[in-house]
């Protein structure tokens, strides 16, 4: 299977790609000792800080570390790439792609959509909890500032999502050596921490685990919704995949990140086992002599930094995907860097993730609080992507029984242990990402469907293009220039062609019907990019195709076409594009809230000539009226 298709980064090194794959990809997962092992023993359902739990903790998070992570994601899921993609959005379209099954795949679409869905509300919660962990060290480094702690996450933030726009490119420099430092200091202190309780070692043993569970079965399945919190960003490496290639992530993990958060949890644990209660405050910071901790807390700081600038980017990148697959509609998407294709600033996304991120930080205060939300939306997400591993193994890869089903057996109980422990968490604030999930699912479908009944009642209505152009196309004024009619279905006449024959009277004598298509793959080369065909009378339809990461630019795709008469000049080329108002229609193809959600989410979407990048002084806008 191909590494990432159509990056300049593959130019790079190994080792190069692998530090900046530390950078960017496992700031989530690396930040997660900030609270993770404390929650697990103070948080809702407190653990009593003996050998039995802590041993079984440490045993748990480690297990959970190489089941969920190495051996789910790292070894398996991330050889289920399209064309070098990884994420939920990539899967379902390579799923999709592949298989025409429509009795399942609509379940399957549906999943994937729900795996999205979740992921916002993930992208909400990450920095709120990575910022005010790491900035709470304050109350241990110099708790004469503790005050300061809500102030200093607002300012964070805020900041954060301020320098977007302005792209991260230099910023991103600094990723790599920064994260890659933090990972050598916590793996330096627990392996200190080790070293005066060494007794810890024998936690990597999954007895502790079972011991656990036998001795205190309800506490252990309890205490799995703050183990949990040790794998978030899990998702991360599959989703980003893209970015850095499947090979560097692995190297980075099996040979860095992975050791690394292993001997800080061992730490952790042995701290706790030495000092009990008067290191449960925080064990992380603790784990440090007094002199560093105020270091260690800005170090934490940048890394929480980091954490959260690799999830607006996700955001912005899974955003993008979804409009070009038709999950959500045409928004302002800018490129803040020249050379790097895949950054991407979305105004609208950005701005909204900041007010959320800033609700939940006012509203919840302190991480211990936070951590009641974070888990379901992860859990959620790596359980449907278990689903669609499923699919991959029997439809795709055609694996044996024997070898899928232990397999996927193994991963659907350990997910569903988790994702069952962390729905005890709703009452608590669990409830905060299923309600962004559920809403940003009702957005997404209801587009998707909205957008498939309005193309198939345009459909049903175009005249035949044969006919139009033995009739109406012969006996009209033909005048110099080119027309270029877009049309979102490469079949009949488009709506903006009759209606500008109908006011104008006249023809432009090279007519282009063009319809923008995107693909099930992240990439279309070049040579595969235009399909044409020639009518009669100087019409011709034309098909240009884009992969669901390209961004359609209409007049650069059009001065390579050489094989429709003339070249293209966008002085003598005009663009007819059709603006669509809803109708109420006597038979209404979805809920009439839905409809009425549908008809605000058009209204609100960017302008057409913006998104395929068209020369403003040459474009005309068209009315039309659709029932759906």
């Amino acid at each position: 299977m191909a590494e990432a298709h159509g990056h300049g980064h593959h130019q790079d090194g190994p080792i190069r790609l692998a530090v900046s794959a530390i950078g960017v990809v496992f700031g989530d997962i690396g930040t997660s000792p900030l609270y993770a092992f404390r929650e697990t023993f103070a948080g809702h359902h407190k653990l009593t800080l003996d050998t039995l739990h802590i041993m079984g903790v440490v045993s748990l998070m480690f297990w959970s570390m190489m089941i969920v992570v190495t051996l789910k994601y790292v070894s398996v899921i991330m050889r289920a790439d399209n064309k070098g993609e990884g994420g939920s959005l990539a899967l379902l379209a390579l799923i999709s792609g592949r298989t025409k099954n429509q009795r399942w795949s609509q379940g399957i679409i549906l999943l994937g959509v729900f795996a999205t869905a979740l992921f916002y509300g993930d992208s909400m919660i990450t920095p709120a909890v990575s910022v005010l962990g790491a900035i709470e060290g304050l109350t241990v480094a110099a708790p004469g500032f503790s005050t300061l702690v809500l102030p200093l996450a607002v300012a964070i933030i805020v900041g954060l999502f301020s320098i977007q726009r302005s792209g991260t490119s230099k910023v991103g420099l600094f990723f790599g050596p920064v994260m890659l430092t933090y990972f050598l200091v916590i793996s330096t202190l627990g392996v200190i921490s080790i070293a005066k309780t060494p007794e810890i070692i024998w936690a990597l043993s999954p007895t502790y685990a079972f011991s656990f569970f036998a001795a205190d079965p309800l506490r252990a399945f309890l205490a799995l919704g703050s183990v949990v919190l040790a794998v978030t960003g899990a998702e991360a490496l599959y989703a980003d995949m893209g970015h850095f290639g499947r090979n560097p992530i692995r190297r980075s993990w099996l040979f860095f990140v992975l050791p690394a958060l292993i001997l800080n949890y061992m730490g952790q644990g042995a701290l706790l086992a030495r000092d009990g209660m008067t290191a449960l405050e925080s064990p992380f910071y603790l784990l440090a002599p007094e002199m560093l901790r105020l270091p260690l807390v800005i170090l934490a700081t940048m890394a929480a930094i980091i954490a959260s600038q690799a999830v607006i980017s996700g955001a912005f990148s899974v955003t993008q995907q979804a409009i070009q697959l038709g999950f959500v509609p045409r928004l302002r998407i800018e490129h803040t860097s020249a050379s790097t294709a895949g950054q991407i600033y979305i105004p609208i996304v950005n701005w909204a993730l900041l007010v959320m991120v800033l609700l939940l930080v006012l509203s919840f205060r302190t991480s211990s609080n936070l951590t009641s939300a974070y888990g379901i939306a992860v859990t959620g997400a790596m359980t449907i992507d278990t689903c669609l591993l499923a699919v991959v193994l029997f439809r795709l890869w055609n694996w044996p029984s024997y070898y899928a089903v232990p397999l996927l057996g193994l991963l659907f109980v350990v997910d569903g242990a988790y994702l069952a422990a962390n729905l005890t968490k709703i009452p608590d604030g669990g409830w905060f990402p299923l309600l962004i999930g559920l809403i940003v699912f009702v957005l997404l479908t209801t587009w998707s469907k909205g957008r498939k009944l309005m193309i198939e009642r345009m459909r049903d209505s175009a005249m035949p293009m044969k006919v139009f152009i033995q009739s109406a196309a012969t006996a009209a004024t033909r005048v110099p220039g080119t027309a270029v009619f877009m049309t979102s279905t490469a079949e009949g006449v488009p709506h903006a062609l009759l209606h500008n024959l109908k006011h104008n009277k006249v023809l432009h004598e090279r007519i282009i019907l063009l319809t923008v298509k995107i693909m099930d793959e992240p990439y279309c080369p070049d040579d595969g990019r235009c399909q044409l065909e020639h009518l009669d009378n100087g019409f011709h339809r034309m098909i240009l195709n884009y992969g669901f990461m390209q961004e359609p630019d209409v007049p650069a795709a059009l001065a390579r076409i050489d094989q429709c008469g003339a070249s293209f000049r966008m002085m003598d080329t005009s663009f007819f594009l059709s603006r669509q108002t809803l109708l109420p229609s006597d038979h209404p193809g979805m809920m009439i809230w839905r409809e009425k959600l549908f008809a605000w989410m058009l209204r609100n979407a960017e302008s057409a000539m913006e998104f395929f990048r068209l020369p403003t002084n040459r474009v005309v806008e068209l009315g039309s009226q659709v029932e759906i």
